[in-house]
Order: C-alpha cells, then sequence, then structure tokens
C-alpha cells in the first residue's frame, strides 16, 4: 500500500510539473506570435512611410512625381494643366531653396525649373540638383542667348523650352525624358530602343530600320549611342565631341558634328529635311527623340 501511495503522488507531481511546462510553453508561443505580429506591424508601416516620402502608394504601381520651380503663379498654373495627365502628383516651389527642399524630400521623377529665380539663379539650382540626383531637368527660361543655352546644358540640364512655351510641346518634351529615365531594364543593361521604325541594340551594336540592318561606322554608331542614351535630351556640340572623339583636344566640334550627323540623317530618317527623330538646336547641339 506504501508503495502505490508513493507512485500515485510522484505521478501527481508530475502531472502537475508537466502541466506547468505546457501552459508556460503555450504562452511563450503567444509571446513570440504576438511579437511576429508587431514586427510585421512595424515592418509595413516603415515601408508606407518610405513609400509616401518617395512619392509611390504601397500596393499600387509608382506615382509619377514632377516638381515645378517658378515664381510666377500663373506660369505654375498653366505647367499644372498641362501636365495633370502625365504626372499623378505634382509639386510646387516659388523661389530656388524651397525647390531644393522639396526635391530633397520627395525625390521627384523630372523637375521643370525656371531660371529667372527670386532668390538665386536657376542655373545654381540645376547645379545643386544635378550634385545628387539623376532626376531630369527641364528649364524654362525667357532668355534666348544660345551660349546661356550652352551653359545650364552644361550645368545638367536635359533640355529646355523658351517662353512663351506651347503646352503641347511641353508635355510631350516631359513625356519623353520620363520615358528616358525608365529605359534601362532591372538588370541595369539598357535593352533595344525602338523608334519608330528604328531599332536600337546599343549592347549587340545593331540598328535596323523597318527590319533591315543599317550599316554604320564606327563614328556614326558612337554618335547615335550617344544621343539614344540621352534621348530627349539636348546635347551641346562640345559635350557631343567629348564623348564620340575622346582624347582628342583639337579640331572644329561643330563641323565634325555636322558631317557626321548628315550622315546619319540620311541612313536613318525617311524625310532628311524634316526629321522625325535626329533634331538640330541652331548653335547649341542635338536632340534624338524617341517619338
Amino acid at each position: 500500500m506504501f508503495h502505490l501511495r508513493t507512485t500515485s503522488r510522484v505521478d501527481s507531481r508530475r502531472y502537475a510539473v508537466s502541466s506547468v511546462v505546457a501552459a508556460s510553453t503555450s504562452n511563450l508561443g503567444g509571446r513570440v506570435a504576438n511579437c511576429r505580429r508587431s514586427l510585421a506591424v512595424v515592418s509595413v508601416a516603415i515601408y508606407a512611410h518610405q513609400s509616401a516620402l518617395s512619392g509611390h502608394k504601397v500596393g499600387t504601381v509608382p506615382v509619377t512625381t514632377i516638381l515645378v520651380i517658378d515664381d510666377e503663379p500663373q506660369i505654375r498654373r498653366v505647367v499644372r494643366h498641362t501636365l495633370e495627365r502625365v504626372a499623378e502628383r505634382l509639386l510646387e516651389a516659388a523661389t530656388g531653396a524651397e525647390g531644393i527642399d522639396l526635391a530633397a524630400a520627395h525625390r521627384p521623377d523630372l523637375v521643370i525649373l525656371d531660371l529667372g529665380l527670386p532668390d538665386m539663379e536657376g542655373i545654381a539650382v540645376c547645379s545643386e540638383l544635378r550634385r545628387w540626383s539623376p532626376t531630369p531637368i527641364i528649364v524654362l527660361s525667357a532668355r534666348h542667348s544660345e551660349s546661356e543655352k550652352t551653359q545650364l546644358l552644361d550645368a545638367g540640364a536635359d533640355d529646355y523650352m523658351t517662353k512663351p512655351f506651347s503646352p503641347p510641346e511641353l508635355a510631350a518634351r516631359v513625356r519623353a525624358q520620363l520615358r528616358r529615365a525608365r529605359m534601362v531594364t532591372p538588370s541595369g543593361v539598357p535593352g533595344p530602343i525602338v523608334a519608330g521604325d528604328l531599332t536600337i541594340d546599343t549592347v549587340a551594336r545593331v540598328v535596323t530600320r523597318a527590319g533591315e540592318r543599317v550599316h554604320l561606322t564606327k563614328v556614326e554608331f558612337e554618335l547615335l549611342r550617344v544621343l539614344v542614351a540621352h534621348a530627349g535630351r539636348t546635347l551641346t556640340h562640345q559635350q557631343l565631341f567629348n564623348e564620340v572623339w575622346s582624347g582628342r583636344s583639337h579640331g572644329d566640334a561643330q563641323q565634325y558634328l555636322r558631317v557626321h550627323v548628315a550622315h546619319l540623317r540620311r541612313k536613318l530618317e525617311v524625310d532628311t529635311v524634316r526629321p522625325r527623330h535626329l533634331h538640330t538646336e541652331p548653335g547649341v547641339g542635338y536632340r534624338f527623340d524617341l517619338d
């Protein structure tokens, strides 16, 4: 009888200990699950905050954000109405300092910049933005000097338009810049570029027109490659000369380019008098348009 009582007590104690361990394990599992849920909530909140700062919506396609830096309210109004179907969000700044702050906070997909700002020169804003951001910059200016246009392009602007400007043309140039900015594939390697009946593969170094292969000289291909890499952007004569004839310090850049651009037009354009893709900016340089 004594042995049976002892066994019974031991079994009871074992059962009690097992119950305590099971309860503790259950509580620990619940705490771990709660921690995981809390971490998930925090992660979603952080992602949402970062997405809001970068101008993107959580769980949706990216939102296109354009920043307009201009001290004239009527110009900002015209630009806003012109681009309301191009971008989902437009930010506005009336000074250069405010524009730089907004660009740093929201990382816009494109900046439209006026040269005549009340607090600083637009070219200084352009240089500051280009120092830390690859965002395309289109300059609006009432100035018509070719030397000033060249300076701002050298400072990092991607395109310019003189005031008064055509709203449809502004929309077209904005779309071209946005398209150029998105041309790089996820792997980081540019894919074949299609422009009308032209297909340009800069990796394979193959150009076709209406399905037929086009023979280009080495210089012609390099010139086309540089222009296409900056499609929609006006490149100055000196910029093109430095890229295509790297290391060469002498020669007339305009004359060299005039000859080779004429050859390219004959090979790529249907109408060389009214080219669709390869445009001349008189006294400044050249621009390749995808449209």
